[in-house]
C-alpha cells in the first residue's frame, strides 16, 4: 500500500479493521513519525530547522509562517494540513490518521489533543478504527489544555476555551468553553 492509497482510504471515512493491510500501514507511518518528532522534541533547532523537519513529518512543505515550540507528537504526520501562519504551541499531541486541516493565521494553545479516530464500539471490533477528520477554520484560537474530538468542524475565527472538550461542531465567530464545549457568546456581539 502507497501512502496516497492510505490517506484516500482513511479520507473516506471507512472503517479500518485491526491487522488489516491499513492498519499495519498506519503502523509504518506511526514509526516514521515518532522518528521525526523524536528529533524535533530531542534537542534545540533554529525555527528553519523546525520548518524542514515539519515538512519532513506531513509530507509537504509548510509556509514559511508555521511555528512549533516542542515538544510535539503525532502517530501519523501525513494527514496533517496547514494554511498560512498557523502556530502551535508546545505539548501538543495530535492524532491524524482521520484528518486534520488547520486553517490560516489559527493558533493551537499548550497541551492541545486533536483526536481523529474512534473505535469500533462493540468489544468483538474494538481494535477497528473510525476515522473522522477534524477542521479549524481561519483565525481559530484554541485555549490551551483543550481536547478536540473526532469529526468536529470549528469555523473561521471561533475561539475555544482553556480546558474545553470539543465534541461537535462549533460555528463561526463564537466564543465555546467547557465539557462539552457549548457557545456562550459571538465574538461580535450585535449592538
Amino acid at each position: 500500500m502507497t501512502d496516497k492509497e492510505f490517506l484516500e482510504y482513511m479520507n473516506s471515512g471507512k472503517r479500518v479493521t485491526g491487522g488489516s493491510e491499513v492498519h499495519l500501514h498506519m503502523s509504518q507511518l506511526s514509526q516514521e513519525a515518532f522518528k521525526i518528532t523524536a528529533e524535533i522534541n530531542g534537542r534545540y533547532h533554529e525555527p528553519e530547522e523546525i520548518l524542514s523537519l515539519f515538512s519532513k513529518l506531513i509530507g509537504c512543505e509548510v509556509d514559511p509562517g508555521f511555528r512549533l515550540f516542542p515538544p510535539f507528537t503525532t502517530d501519523c504526520g501525513k494527514n496533517i494540513h496547514l494554511g498560512k501562519n498557523v502556530f502551535i504551541n508546545s505539548g501538543c499531541r495530535f492524532q491524524d490518521q482521520g484528518g486534520i486541516t488547520i486553517g490560516d493565521n489559527a493558533l493551537i494553545g499548550h497541551n492541545v489533543i486533536i483526536a481523529t479516530l474512534n473505535h469500533g464500539f462493540e468489544p468483538e471490533k474494538r481494535a477497528d478504527l473510525l476515522p473522522q477528520p477534524v477542521h479549524l477554520g481561519n483565525n481559530v484560537w484554541i485555549g490551551s489544555g483543550s481536547i478536540i474530538l473526532p469529526g468536529v468542524t470549528i469555523g473561521d475565527n471561533a475561539v475555544i476555551g482553556a480546558g474545553s472538550v470539543v465534541t461537535c461542531d462549533i460555528p463561526a465567530d463564537s466564543v465555546a468553553v467547557g465539557s462539552p464545549a457549548k457557545v456562550v457568546r459571538k465574538i461580535y456581539e450585535a449592538k
